[in-house]
């Protein structure tokens, strides 16, 4: 294909967007919070030629056409090419095309289509993921939690199915949230309270029932989430990519944490003992399926004396095969030590009791399976499954958390155990909160216009914490080759998932405001062509949202490559200095995407 031209879309003092050429934004955008003062700014489609008033103009010759990675790798002079805007929701790890080749070799009736197949290198695109036709700057944050631009998710058929239980309805250019779910049409505030009633025999709320930290176990659009946040508990919510058609790209666009994920035949990317409670609303789950075998990893991922809150038809209908469902749940719970502590308007909650030898009593009943002694630095990344029951280090019981916000503040055993001090902890902490403070100073924003953001090496998430005070939520990765600290992560009260950066996040384009990697391209320049830098930064710009901030500390020579790379991607660059750990000055790159689009 011929040269395209495309449009600068940043002014990084008035943050306007500004388009020119073949490529530019269509339609309009919006730069502040809904029915707030800033009024929407509107552009036509421009000739080449033209000039705009509100700032100067770059013209850029990238090509559309669909690029594969191939080796070794080339960069065009004339930039990154762009994906044709058929692959404007491009997921690597989740791409329909490549997993139906795979289907006559998964376990179907296990669903292991749904889990993460990353196609081998020469088979992933090798181009910037453009946005759909007419995408606009994402609604701020809370105005967000409740609507989002219908051009940014364009598929209406959940809003079909699920509008009659209040998930999502249409409302003139707008998706409108009202805060229900299928099994609390009337609204989730009314369904937490009613939960934290059945924990605590009617005296309490969830925090008071001791639930700080939640896994949502197919989240729909995280309603459920969303209202556990004026109650400062962190939900971490996941989904397949499945017939439910972007959920995850909706509670995303609403600002609500979520990630793509599957319950099937491997771990979940979480730490053992992570979350208070475990909950599943009509999660499309069959626990009581393969010995509930997908049970004992809620039993692995919960803190002792965490809930497991079930509200689906087996407790609580009495038709089809739902009682025979239900008799099998009570089997298997009783198995594993959970204690039922009440079933009552279509819910029913476990709580797994801190019981050792009703585990090993079971276990010489042959009624359950523990699991031999595990590496509990291993991350749970690929991972199969194990159909026993993990029976908890004392080490791992020993340490009590307090409620948050204190929680914020843990340094935890297990940080000894890798070597980290607890002077090193405390440093690590005051040093984020110092940059933080620059940070924002060198980005000139303020504290709406960054929702989602991501720790692309959370270390001990002293980045996150440093945010705590903010409107914002850090998901924070640990990398499967860094010293296993995610424990440590979800101890502090923060949430945070494992992964390798050889491969692409399981997420849909256009998910984050701010990209944090720190010292991250550093520890992967030795992995070869399987791992490349521009790789790296190839998922950066997947990921990250039109305007979105990318912030990149790491050695000199890397930092001068990625700032010559930068331009080709369609980022705009800045290099500043900033002290490190040991009071030396650093190379920081604070690069933002252009705001661009096909038309």
């Amino acid at each position: 294909m011929g040269g395209y031209k495309l449009g600068s879309a940043f002014d990084l003092k008035s943050g306007r967007a500004i388009m020119v050429g073949l490529l530019l934004m269509v339609g309009s955008f919006y730069l502040g919070t809904l029915f707030g003062g800033n009024a929407p700014i509107y552009v036509s489609r421009t000739s080449p030629n033209s000039s705009l008033s509100v700032a100067g103009t770059t013209t850029f010759m990238n090509k559309v056409t669909l690029t594969y990675r191939k080796t070794p790798l080339v960069i065009p002079e004339s930039g990154m090419n762009v994906c044709p805007i058929t692959f404007n929701e491009y997921i690597p790890c989740h791409d329909p095309s490549y997993v139906k080749k795979l289907l006559p070799s998964l376990d179907l009736s296990r669903k292991e289509e749904l889990e993460r197949h990353c196609p081998p290198l020469e088979k992933r695109l090798f181009c910037l993921v453009p946005p759909p036709k007419d995408y606009k700057i994402p609604i701020r944050w809370p105005t967000s939690r409740d609507y989002a631009w219908q051009s940014n998710v364009n598929h209406t058929r959940l809003a079909e199915v699920k509008g009659g239980q209040n998930w999502v309805h249409e409302k003139g250019q707008l998706w409108w949230f009202p805060g229900g779910g299928t099994h609390f049409k009337h609204g989730a505030p009314e369904y937490i309270q009613r939960l934290g009633n059945m924990m605590t025999n009617e005296t309490g709320n969830l925090r008071s029932a001791g639930v700080f930290q939640v896994l949502d176990v197919g989240c729909g659009v995280a309603s459920f989430s969303a209202f556990l946040l004026p109650l400062d508990i962190q939900t971490m919510s996941f989904a397949p990519k499945d017939g439910h058609e972007n959920q995850i790209q909706f509670a995303l666009e609403r600002g609500i944490g979520a990630m793509i994920s599957a319950l099937s035949t491997k771990q979940l990317p979480y730490p053992s003992s992570s979350f208070e409670m475990v909950h599943c609303s009509r999660c499309r789950v069959d626990w009581h399926a393969n010995d509930g075998i997908l049970l004992k990893e809620v039993d692995r991922v919960l803190r002792p004396n965490g809930y497991f809150v079930y509200s689906a038809p087996p407790a609580y209908k009495k038709d089809k095969d739902y009682p025979l469902i239900w008799d099998k749940l009570v089997n298997l719970t009783t198995a594993m030590c959970w204690k039922l502590i009440a079933r009552k308007i279509q819910t029913a909650i476990w709580i797994k009791e801190e019981n050792q030898s009703c585990l090993l009593h079971n276990a010489d009943l042959k009624l359950i399976d523990v699991c031999d002694a595990v590496d509990e630095f291993k991350p749970s990344w690929n991972m199969p499954l194990g159909n026993c029951v993990q029976i908890s280090s004392a080490q791992t019981n020993s340490q009590k958390l307090p409620p948050r916000p204190e929680r914020v503040s843990v340094y935890s055993e297990s940080l000894s155990r890798i070597g980290i001090t607890q002077e090193e902890f405390t440093t690590d902490t005051s040093f984020w909160q110092d940059q933080v403070h620059h940070y924002w100073q060198l980005m000139n924003v303020n504290e709406t216009e960054i929702r989602n953001a991501m720790d692309m090496n959370a270390y001990c998430g002293g980045f996150a914490v440093a945010l705590n005070s903010l409107p914002v939520w850090v998901m924070n990765i640990v990398p499967i080759s860094m010293k296993n600290t995610l424990s440590a992560i979800y101890n502090r009260g923060i949430l945070g998932a494992f992964h390798d950066w050889c491969e692409p996040f399981s997420t849909y384009p256009r998910t984050y405001d701010l990209l944090h990697a720190n010292h991250l391209f550093s520890h992967y320049k030795n992995r070869g062509e399987v791992c490349s830098l521009e790789d790296i930064m190839l998922e950066m710009d997947r990921i990250i949202r039109p305007q979105g901030f990318i912030i990149i500390r790491d050695e000199k020579s890397l930092i001068t490559r990625i700032r010559d790379l930068a331009p080709k991607f369609l980022w705009d660059v800045e290099l500043h200095s900033l002290e490190n750990r040991e009071k030396k000055m650093e190379s920081v790159l604070i690069c933002r995407k252009k705001f661009w689009a096909i038309v």
